[in-house]
């Protein structure tokens, strides 16, 4: 079995065992489901600011490429 496998079995089982945990916990449905929700929310608002930061950087090496390019181009012109 490749170490790619077993990091990403044992992330799985890391992920499992918490929403296990947390849906066994001694509180009220209510209570875990709010938690679960939050949770979800938290998650989804760093995957959302994580993929803008991504992308901000991509489009600024695109900048960057392209102002390169144009200058190479017009210095072959000229």
């Amino acid at each position: 079995m490749s170490k790619v496998n077993v990091v990403i079995g044992a992330l799985a089982g890391v992920a499992v065992g918490a929403l296990l945990g947390v849906l066994f916990a001694p509180e009220r449905g209510t209570e875990t489901r709010k938690k679960i929700t939050k949770k979800s929310k938290d998650t989804t608002d760093s995957l959302k600011n994580k993929f803008n930061e991504f992308v901000d950087n991509i489009s600024e090496h695109f900048d960057k490429t392209k102002a390169e390019a144009k200058e190479v181009n017009n210095a072959e012109v000229n």
